[in-house]
């Protein structure tokens, strides 16, 4: 968590500084695969939550990842998967993302990612009950950090989601 928050000073330090402008400048192909790299890391890891099945998903973030979910800190990514999204994927029946953006920004080895949606859970029958239970539908945003690693894949380092009730339409 240190090293995220020396990474954002060092950010927010050389952006108020200044650097030469052909030291800014990033080739516009580099900049759009590197996004679309990116995107494609966050879509694979979506893909999987509406499969429901988090096998593989490590790959995707970094050994020493951060997830916050909510409020709460929830350790490496690992650790995530093995005691509370992959338990709680169980439980479902459906999950499905709806009104999907992302926005990337690439700011050299690190991007930098914010996401919003709507997500539909649908609970699997409890036997005891007689219908299923009504599906939650949340509205969502993630922001992630990514990082390109030596053999140039990008990986999740750190991500935050929160969600809430969507509000009525007026």
């Amino acid at each position: 968590m240190k090293n995220l928050f020396a990474l954002a000073a060092l950010t927010a330090t050389l952006q108020l500084a200044g650097t030469p402008a052909q030291a800014q400048a990033v080739p516009a192909t580099t900049a759009t695969a590197d996004e679309a790299a990116v995107k494609l890391v966050l879509t694979k890891y979506q893909q999987a939550v509406q499969k429901l099945d988090t096998a593989g998903t490590h790959r995707l973030f970094t050994a020493n990842s951060q997830v916050f979910e909510s409020g709460g800190v929830e350790g490496t990514y690992r650790h995530y998967a093995e005691h509370h999204l992959g338990p709680e994927l169980k439980e479902f029946r459906a999950f499905t993302f709806s009104d999907y953006k992302a926005a990337v920004q690439i700011d050299g080895p690190y991007a930098f990612a914010t996401e919003t949606y709507t997500y539909t859970i649908g609970l699997k029958k409890d036997p005891k009950d007689k219908e299923a239970k009504a599906p939650i539908v949340r509205r969502g945003v993630a922001t992630s950090v990514l990082r390109k690693n030596a053999a140039g894949q990008w990986q999740i380092m750190s991500t935050h989601s929160s969600a809430r009730t969507p509000r009525p339409k007026k």
